[in-house]
């Protein structure tokens, strides 16, 4: 049986005791050379379940998860799973303010993060935090220094210790998989993060089906993902492996020699990643190259997939690479390519979607037939049950009459089925997989004395997707340059945000609306960021 069929209608603590009882002793995850069991995960999820329902945390509740990949995750996961809780993923490389956002719009009553991270003291960073977030009651911390608590604050193997042997019941052994369960923010189109709604049946659907084409089972390795914060991560990634029986194998470092250096040593079968992890893993493999004949699987998502890529991964990395399209309002993948299909199949399209998951396009709202390229929507059992939380003039402007969700990608469905990915209407770059929006960086670049206009653009990047351009026409007679202006991103926006490239032009190429060319200046820049040095240039 199909394991979408099995686990249809199933939630995640019904996943979970059902892989625990039917194999306990298997391993589930794999870190820092630490094995765990599905059924020690099991265990210490009801612990811990047991300790926060004592604080009052109940059904609805949001509980963040600050942490990077580790036990402790995915423990905490199944435990707010347990509580009938909603869990709210932030990422720890967030900067103080976007995190002040995400859990002051989430509303968190609680939040279990790393003590220390990235050179990060967060133990003081929430001590600030928790003076202007009243909603935000209890801090469960993750570390191994002899700190101090209050009656707020809390260490991480303390209450999994005092909720051992309370066999637990929480409202999920109930089984409602329709519940809200996760709360995953993503960036909307003007930049400020959005917070999507999805149920266990969301995450279960995609997880399920993905596990299904890729043909997970007991004795599968997964490794690959080195962000837990994501729906991918999530879905295919967790719950992926716990429905199949595979082994997840959690590195907390985006480091393709480590990455591949685990595959060696623990015979890793399948590899996940964005485009960018599988490019510099071939440099990684071509430089020291390391014995990769566990590996018979990889899956690509993300991000654009480069032209070659797919054919050069099969022939220096694994012997399958599949590519998905994946989205957070749908709970991660929608569609993906499968390991029968011809290799021009998975060299030039996203495959087809997950049996139950339709796609339209459209133009102004309109269905084109086959072979046409319009917008793309998508409606299926992995559409974010919840929306956008909080913003319901957002979700009712992206779900059309019928539900079906308006993705703002442009693409084409060919006469098998298989979809193609053309262009994006919105604006949005994915750097290494993450969604980065100009109008975030355009406003802290304008708000620079010395910058008069400003456009940042994506530019093609063999390594990190795209990389982030900032055309800039300065103050007339100001003195700048490349690095003042990174270093005034820096202030106040994340790494992964700041631009690579600051070019300083005379000015912007328009039309005759008066907009800029963005068009325009992508070409241009594609011709000339490599090739000359920052300075003050003449756009065309």
């Amino acid at each position: 049986m199909a394991l979408s069929e099995r686990y249809a209608g199933a939630t995640l603590s019904s996943v979970l005791a059902h892989r625990a009882a039917d194999a306990a002793e298997a391993p589930f995850l794999v870190h820092d050379g630490q094995t765990t069991s599905y059924g020690e995960v099991d265990s210490q999820a009801e612990a811990l379940a047991a300790s926060l329902a004592g604080f009052g945390i109940d059904a609805g509740d949001r509980v963040a998860l600050v942490l990077p990949p580790c036990l402790e995750f995915v423990v905490g996961l199944f435990a707010v799973a347990r509580l009938g809780a909603v869990v709210v993923p932030l990422s720890p490389d967030l900067t103080q303010a976007e995190l002040q956002y995400g859990l002051r719009h989430s509303e968190c009553v609680a939040a279990i993060t790393i003590e220390t991270y990235g050179g990060v003291d967060f133990l003081q960073r929430f001590e600030t935090l928790m003076s202007t977030l009243p909603e935000l009651q209890y801090l469960v911390t993750v570390g191994e220094e002899d700190l101090w608590y209050d009656d707020r604050i809390f260490q991480f193997e303390d209450l999994l210790s005092a909720g051992i042997g309370r066999n637990f019941a929480g409202p999920d052994d109930a089984g409602d998989p329709d519940a809200p369960f996760a709360l995953v923010y993503t960036a909307g189109t003007t930049g400020k993060p959005k917070g999507v709604g999805l149920s266990h049946r969301n995450l279960v659907y995609a997880a399920a089906g993905t596990a299904d084409v890729l043909g997970l089972a007991p004795g599968d390795r997964v490794v690959g993902l080195t962000a837990l914060n994501h729906a991918f991560a999530l879905g295919p990634g967790i719950l992926g492996c716990l429905a199949s029986g595979a082994a997840l194998v959690l590195t907390d470092a985006d480091d393709a020699g480590l990455i591949l250096d685990t595959v060696e040593a623990l015979g890793v079968t399948v590899l996940y990643g964005i485009p960018t992890l599988f490019v510099r893993s071939m440099r990684e493999q071509e430089a020291r190259p390391r014995n990769l004949s566990s590996l018979r699987i990889g899956l690509v998502a993300g991000a654009p997939v480069p032209d070659g890529l797919v054919a050069r991964v099969e022939a220096e990395l694994c012997p399958t690479l599949l590519s998905a399209y994946s989205l957070t309002e749908t709970a991660s993948v929608l569609a993906l390519t499968r390991p029968g299909d011809a290799p021009s199949v998975r060299q030039a399209t996203v495959g087809r979607p997950l049996p139950g998951t339709r796609v339209r396009v459209l133009e102004e709202g309109d269905a084109l037939p086959v072979e046409s390229v319009g917008d793309l929507a998508v409606e299926g059992p992995g559409l974010m049950a919840g929306g956008y939380y909080r913003q319901p003039r957002d979700t009712r402007n992206r779900l059309d009459t019928d539900g079906f969700f308006r993705t703002g990608d442009l693409g084409m469905v060919d006469e098998d089925g298989n979809l193609h990915l053309v262009g994006r209407r919105e604006e949005v770059i994915i750097r290494t997989g993450f969604n980065v929006y100009p109008r975030e960086v355009e406003d802290r670049l304008r708000s620079h004395p010395a910058v008069d206009e400003v456009a940042v653009v994506g530019v093609p990047d063999a390594v990190l997707g795209e990389t982030i351009c900032a055309c800039v026409v300065p103050v007339e007679g100001a003195i700048v340059d490349e690095s003042d202006l990174r270093s005034w991103c820096r202030e106040t926006l994340a790494d992964g945000k700041v631009p690579d490239r600051v070019r300083l032009l005379d000015r912007f190429p328009r039309s005759a609306s008066g907009q800029v060319r963005r068009v325009e200046l992508v070409r241009w820049l594609r011709e000339t960021v490599d090739s000359s040095p920052p300075g003050s240039s003449q756009a065309p």
